[in-house]
């Protein structure tokens, strides 16, 4: 009778050094997922940035890099809230022809291009198991050419 405890006590211990690495590799996989799905988010939202960018729209009460942001913001699902979120949040005007980088009034004429990008978002890998001092940094970039501006111009940036 004691060597049938002992065989069932072993095989509680050999189940537990199975079930441990499964389980890892099972978080491992999740939080891979959910970098892949914070990347693909994060390309949504520049995209939608660059959408409502070339169409020369603002917010209400709001410049146009602004309402930008709002929309970059508001299509990333919760991940970009707040001013931390807005400070990774960046976009540019480049003319056509020699992609020279413009700024200040006017760089959003119609036919230049506009950049909405994501850069710097840092996101601990398995943060919960392995306290990882080496976070994933994602970046996420679109760009298209602006359209013409209404016959009064350009919005104020």
């Amino acid at each position: 009778m004691r060597a049938t405890v002992k065989k069932r006590g072993s095989a509680m211990v050999e189940s537990v050094f199975v079930i441990i690495p499964l389980l890892a590799l099972l978080l491992g996989l999740l939080d891979f997922g959910f970098a892949v799905f914070l990347k693909n988010t994060f390309q949504h939202a520049v995209r939608e940035g660059v959408r409502y960018a070339i169409t020369s729209q603002t917010k209400t009460g709001m410049g146009q890099i602004a309402s930008i942001q709002y929309i970059v913001q508001e299509n990333a699902l919760g991940f970009l809230n707040g001013s931390s979120g807005a400070a990774v949040i960046f976009i540019r005007f480049y003319v056509p022809g020699t992609l020279a980088q413009v700024t200040g009034p006017g760089s959003n004429i119609g036919g230049n291009i506009v950049e909405v990008s994501i850069e710097g978002y840092t996101w601990s890998w398995m943060s919960f198991l392995l306290k990882s001092r080496t976070p994933l940094t994602l970046t996420a970039r679109s760009s298209d050419r602006m359209e013409g501006s209404p016959s009064t111009g350009p919005p104020a940036l």
